[in-house]
């Protein structure tokens, strides 16, 4: 049953709570989070250890194992040793009593970290030279206390344990500490009895604080550095705190420390830090972390507990292992003085300061008293607070009771500790991940910079806070901070979703205006060549680029066009057309700016044909040469009859049609047969460069299919300009052979010539030769020239042109050309002659050939086969070539069948029905050549079947090619031949 003592204990316990901060944080923007954990972060409980018969006076946890040393006048002194991991044990007493002399006194006991070794540190009573010091050993497992023999001359008053043992057997190389300062390294063995003769011991002094002068050890702690051969060793006395650090020597993986001690062993005085103190006593501890290394350190001392961090890896300055070092005054209540403490034990951010009736616990951060635990005096005075290093327990033990201290979440108010303290990085590690948290945490740091005049660093934090967004805003409105401004709303712009669309178009919008505006200040008092202006227009660049505003800019760049056109800002106009891909803006631009170069490099670089169409009419009117360059630069891409209204908008000049020419010119070399791009260029040709037209209509031919332009329009053209040679090329084009020749020749003589040659029909070519011939000897009467017509063409005769003389030319001018035409008659008549005598005697053969064939008769005997089935061919009907070759009808037909063409094998087939049709019935009908309609029917059946041999006729020949063997058939008939 609980006492009436332990329920008010616990009554008084479970009232306390964390002590309020010195000032409200600033609220979260988050509703409905808990932001106070009002759960105890220290609890109590206490042990119920029946056993325990006498007064408690020391004790020692380490691993679980707990050890309690008592007295009792009527029963000696005892030691009572509990296995904490056994659930049900009870404990066991070990008497010590008479391994001790009657007037030494128990100083201290001192248990290793694994909880197996224990050693127990005795003092006469009395300074009058009777009794000496006293140093027993204890192992775990057993009963029987051992005295160490060379200690008898010492007081030990601390041992520094081997923290890297991991034998349960030995304690490793241990360090102890005596009341005279001195310092010895030794090491104990459970199972060996040698090593606690005085003779065989392993005793070494390695080194000497005191120097002759009375100065206890109150503290040792040795530690390898990172798995080397390094060690540092911390060393306290009341008022001194010693550091040493040196390499050892290693031994079969055990270190000697001696060798670190050398170096100290020449220095006259040794470097320590002193902290003046009244105290006669002083403790130190040391915190570690997952890995078992020393953290933290701090030591009690008589002006306060001096704290601070151990990096001995990535110590700066060698003389000292501590950064960060403050010293923590002892707490007050009141009007109360400050009092120094019994003991303490360390925790990760607590210290647990033990007084003789309360335990007080301070924030080794903000160093302030944060809990109270009172002690009632049925329990006795406190005689010490341990922690159990390895198990990460606190234990409190009094003269009466022991009690166990639960730390949990002792880290939940760092934040708030931090945040005071304006270390807002530190606290918002120790927020952990707290959303209402870190949001405080911001919104106090966002203040603070904001008070100090750091608006652009004070927006960024705002932007990471859930403060309200128009509040933020005015803030920096008020204080004329664009820039601060436009950090704040960058930084709310990256957190926001991309579903928030309407949220994202009005921070777009508003940021351009804001860069707009500075920009356009500075232009207006001409500091565009200022940094100033270019890391505005640097930033606004980004700022275009950023995936949000470009995704942005899909739905409101309409808007945000406006804005720049109403600032006047082209240049940033354009650039933001070009991010947007809207290149028709950007091209019209341009324009506008009359920047027509620009214009058209920017329509060079992009793939879109149908932004030339469009912009080529204020291009090439402005801008002709690099228009016409940039167009034959795209080649087959643009089509130039799309390119026609521009063509014709532009002026007529003879820069702007050189240009146009030079395009349409460039184009036909990709085969164009677009009538109206051949027109208009023909129309230019006539207009501005007939020679040009020469070489075009003749590069075009004389085939009037075939021309790409219209011929009809290109003589009306001709005509309006009286281009004479050009209309007889083109009348001749349309067949008015007759015009051509006439209007040719007006031009020259030659041409009409060329024109005469040109028709297919002889009698026309015969009939314009004599126009011509006409016309010039009508006209000149000159003989030699008609002679030089009968030899240009040999279809006139000199019986043709006489008509065209005068009747007073006589006919002696003309007497050798009517001798060569009589001439040329006559050997016409002795070929014509000689023909008909060649007829003649052809039919005379002819006629002996078909009187031969009549009485042509062939033999076919019984023994006579087919040869194509190899069976008797008087079986069946069968065919009788002349070759001698003789086939049955349906083996004929079946070879014939597949080599017909498709017409004559559906006629076959077709007679073949309409004679099956006809043998069923009777029928006697007559064809027109007077035979029967089913003799008929069979005659031509044998004209398509029997036209010709299949051995001899031109099927064979035909087949000359093809293998004896088929493909299908070449498996087969090599394996027959196998």
């Amino acid at each position: 049953m609980t006492s009436i003592f332990d329920q008010y204990e616990q009554a008084s316990q479970s009232s306390q709570r964390p002590k309020p901060m010195s000032e409200p944080m600033v609220s979260s923007g988050y509703i409905n989070m808990e932001l106070e954990d009002y759960s105890p972060m220290f609890t109590k409980k206490k042990m119920i250890l029946n056993n325990i018969t006498g007064v408690i006076t020391h004790a020692a946890v380490s691993n679980d194992s707990l050890v309690l040393a008592m007295s009792k006048e009527d029963d000696g002194r005892k030691l009572f040793r509990l296995d904490l991991k056994k659930k049900g044990d009870c404990g066991e007493e070990i008497d010590y009593s008479k391994f001790v002399q009657q007037n030494s006194k128990l100083n201290s006991i001192f248990l290793d970290p694994l909880g197996c070794h224990l050693l127990m540190a005795f003092a006469p009573r009395s300074k009058d030279g009777m009794g000496y010091p006293e140093l027993l050993y204890l192992h775990q497992k057993s009963f029987k206390v051992k005295q160490v023999s060379k200690s008898k001359s010492y007081e030990v008053t601390e041992v520094g344990w081997n923290w890297e043992n991991t034998s349960e057997n030995t304690t490793g190389p241990i360090l102890l500490g005596t009341s005279q300062g001195h310092l010895f390294e030794t090491e104990f063995e459970a199972d060996s009895d040698r090593m606690f003769t005085a003779g065989n011991q392993y005793w070494r002094e390695i080194f000497d604080i005191g120097k002759g002068s009375e100065m206890p050890i109150t503290g040792i702690q040795f530690h390898r550095v990172n798995k080397t051969s390094k060690y540092f060793i911390f060393i306290t006395t009341a008022t001194r705190l010693y550091q040493f650090t040196g390499q050892a020597v290693m031994k079969d993986d055990k270190p000697s420390l001696q060798s670190i001690f050398y170096m100290y062993l020449t220095i006259p005085e040794t470097g320590f830090q002193d902290i003046h103190s009244n105290l006669k006593y002083s403790k130190m501890q040391f915190f570690f972390d997952k890995a078992d290394a020393p953290k933290t350190f701090a030591w009690l001392t008589g002006r306060g507990i001096f704290y601070g961090q151990l990096d001995p890896i990535s110590q700066q300055n060698s003389n000292s292992l501590i950064s960060q070092s403050s010293l923590i005054s002892y707490p007050t209540g009141g009007t109360e003085k400050e009092v120094a403490p019994l003991s303490f034990v360390l925790t990760e951010f607590h210290a647990l300061l033990m007084y003789s009736d309360r335990v007080k616990i301070v924030s080794l951060i903000s160093q302030e008293l944060i809990y109270e635990d009172m002690y009632t005096e049925a329990h006795g005075k406190l005689k010490n607070i341990v922690r159990d290093c390895k198990k990460n327990r606190i234990w409190a033990i009094t003269d009466k009771s022991v009690f166990r201290y639960k730390v949990i979440r002792e880290e939940r108010n760092l934040w708030r500790i931090y945040c005071d303290k304006e270390e807002f990085d530190l606290a918002k590690d120790y927020c952990f991940n707290n959303p209402a948290f870190i949001d405080i945490v911001n919104v106090k740091q966002a203040e603070l910079l904001f008070s100090k005049g750091e608006y652009e660093r004070s927006a960024e934090i705002f932007a990471e806070t859930q403060s309200s967004f128009e509040t933020i805003c005015l803030k920096f409105l008020e204080l004329e901070k664009p820039n601060a401004l436009k950090v704040y709303l960058s930084k709310r712009l990256d957190s926001l979703k991309d579903d928030d669309k309407t949220l994202i178009s009005m921070l777009v919008i508003w940021m351009t205006e804001l860069y707009l505006s500075q920009l356009g200040l500075l232009r207006r008092t001409e500091k565009q060549e200022t940094n100033e202006y270019q890391q505005i227009q640097s930033d606004f660049e980004v700022f275009l680029l950023h995936p949000k505003v470009t995704k942005c800019m899909q739905h409101v760049k309409s808007v945000v066009y406006d804005l720049m056109a109403s600032h006047g800002d082209k240049q940033n106009l354009i650039k933001l057309m070009i991010i947007n891909e809207d290149y028709e803006n950007v091209v019209a631009q341009y324009i506008y700016k009359k920047s027509y170069l620009d214009a058209i490099q920017t329509l060079q670089t992009l793939k879109r044909p149908e932004l030339f169409y469009q912009f080529a009419p204020s291009l090439i009117d402005k801008c002709p040469k690099h228009t016409v360059t940039a167009l034959i630069a795209q080649g087959d891409r643009l089509s130039p009859s799309k390119l026609l209204p521009a063509f014709l908008s532009c002026q007529s000049d003879e820069e702007h049609v050189s240009e146009i020419i030079r395009y349409l010119e460039f184009m036909l070399n990709f085969n164009v047969r677009d009538k109206a791009i051949h027109n208009y260029l023909l129309t230019l040709y006539v207009e501005h460069d007939q020679d040009a037209l020469t070489r075009y209509l003749a590069r075009q031919g004389t085939d009037i299919a075939v021309v790409n332009y219209d011929v009809h329009y290109a003589l009306r053209l001709c005509r309006e300009k009286d281009l004479s040679a050009a209309c007889v090329n083109l009348s001749a084009l349309l067949g008015l052979w007759e015009s051509a020749v006439e209007l040719a020749l007006q031009v020259d003589l030659q041409l009409a010539k060329n024109i005469a040659g040109m028709p297919e029909d002889t009698e026309l070519q015969r009939q314009l030769w004599l126009n011509i011939a006409e016309s010039v000897i009508t006209k000149n009467q000159d003989m030699k020239e008609a002679m030089n017509f009968l030899e240009e063409c040999q279809l006139i005769k000199i019986e043709d042109i006489l008509p065209f003389f005068s009747d007073v030319v006589t006919i002696d001018h003309f007497r050798q050309p009517i001798c060569e035409s009589l001439k040329e008659y006559n050997q016409e008549i002795e070929m014509m002659k000689a023909e008909m005598e060649e007829a003649t005697t052809s039919a005379d053969h002819v006629r002996a050939e078909i009187q031969s064939f009549r009485n042509r008769s062939v033999t076919v005997r019984v023994s006579d086969l087919c040869c194509l089935c190899d069976i008797a061919l008087l079986l069946r009907p069968f065919y009788l070539f002349p070759c001698g070759h003789k086939f049955h009808s349906d083996c004929l037909m079946s070879e014939t069948m597949p080599i017909l063409s498709p017409t004559r094998r559906n006629e076959l087939t077709d007679q073949q029905r309409q004679l099956t049709v006809l043998s069923n019935i009777e029928l006697s009908s007559v064809t027109s050549s007077g035979l029967p309609l089913r003799e008929d029917l069979r005659n031509k059946i044998d004209d398509i079947v029997a036209k010709e041999c299949i051995f001899c006729g031109e099927h064979m020949i035909q087949c000359i090619d093809k293998p004896f063997i088929s493909d299908e058939d070449w498996d087969r008939v090599m394996k027959e031949w196998e």
